[in-house]
């Protein structure tokens, strides 16, 4: 019988865009799967899974920290997304948070884990080009509609999650 399991966390990272050097008020960091490991060569936002014990919001920045070497300053829940694992016949459920960092938006800057060989930081619709993943498409998008404004407005006190620190 196939199973389900909510044990996934994507994070769509943004960084605020220096003003008068991009149009658009957020940019979205990408990370291209290194040599050796699963999907080789794809483009991806950050994600992982989540630990035994761990609740989904330090999941999301426990991951980002250790793919990026960000600590999250602002982190808003998005949206679940299925998916199906044809190999463990699993439905798996990627709770998917949108996590904001203050960083300078170049390349160098991330300190990338050994799953990654190169980042990127891109307008959401560079993102949408270079993303492997329909589900992440989805969540570039919900994304910048949320803080299309700066913050989520109206709806800030539902959707912001808790931040916890670098591990």
């Amino acid at each position: 019988m196939t199973r389900i399991a909510a044990r996934i966390v994507d994070v769509v990272v943004l960084a605020p865009a220096p003003e008068g050097v991009f149009p658009a008020r957020w940019r979205v960091l990408t990370l291209r799967r290194a040599a050796g490991t699963r999907c080789t060569g794809a483009w991806e936002i950050v994600h992982g899974r989540i630990e035994a014990g761990e609740r989904p919001a330090a999941a999301a920045c426990r991951e980002v920290f250790e793919e990026t070497g960000f600590a999250v300053d602002r982190l808003y829940n998005l949206a679940v997304n299925p998916f199906y694992i044809p190999v463990t016949d699993t439905v798996q459920l990627a709770l998917v948070f949108a996590a904001i960092v203050h960083a300078d938006v170049s390349d160098d800057t991330v300190a990338l884990s050994e799953e990654h060989d190169l980042a990127g930081w891109r307008t959401a619709d560079e993102a949408l080009q270079e993303l492997a993943w329909p589900r992440e498409h989805e969540a570039v998008r919900h994304a910048m509609w949320l803080l299309r404004s700066g913050d989520a407005g109206a709806v800030e006190d539902v959707l912001r999650a808790p931040v916890s620190g670098p591990p």
